[in-house]
């Protein structure tokens, strides 16, 4: 294993998993592959446990909102092999209302947090989380911040009709 890079990790996920990982890119040398949602356990306990890959540290979850997409939510997991000090991000897109994933409190209990801040200002449901509770927002509040179901300004605004800048 003496050249542990990107297309080494590739190899040996198509190995694995064949068609059931994409990769996706390596912007700024960073690998980015796809999954199903029905996959990503699987993906990750491999990423985790396999002796050579040994992607123990989970860095992040977060998600993104494409609103125009038909599957709407991409969750986000960042994990780090300590050992190379090399990383990886896996996307998996979903739909549904709500857009759930199974939880990977199964294979990190520091996933605890950052599924309940996901949960919390995307409404992503990780399925079998054990306290899937808001964490940084109001208990009452009937929304998700980070949804971008909202215009970004108020068209109602007066200072800036075009008018005031001389078009």
């Amino acid at each position: 294993m003496g050249n542990f890079d990107n297309q080494y990790i590739t190899d040996r996920l198509q190995r694995n998993f064949g068609t059931d990982v994409k990769i996706l890119g390596e912007s700024f040398g960073l690998l980015s592959v796809g999954t199903a949602k029905e996959r990503i356990i699987d993906l990750l306990r491999f990423l985790k446990e396999d002796d050579e890959l040994s992607f123990s540290y989970l860095t992040d979850i977060t998600a993104v909102h494409y609103p125009e997409l038909e599957d709407p939510f991409c969750i986000v997991y960042h994990l780090h092999n300590l050992v190379q000090n090399i990383r990886i991000r896996i996307k998996v897109f979903v739909g549904g209302e709500p857009p759930s994933i199974p939880t990977a409190t199964t294979l990190w209990k520091g996933a605890n947090w950052m599924e309940r801040e996901t949960y919390d200002f995307f409404g992503i449901d990780f399925q079998g989380h054990p306290d899937l509770r808001r964490i940084l927002n109001m208990d009452d509040l009937d929304v998700f911040p980070m949804r971008k179901e909202y215009p970004l300004e108020d068209p109602n605004r007066v200072d800036k009709k075009d008018f005031y800048f001389g078009r």
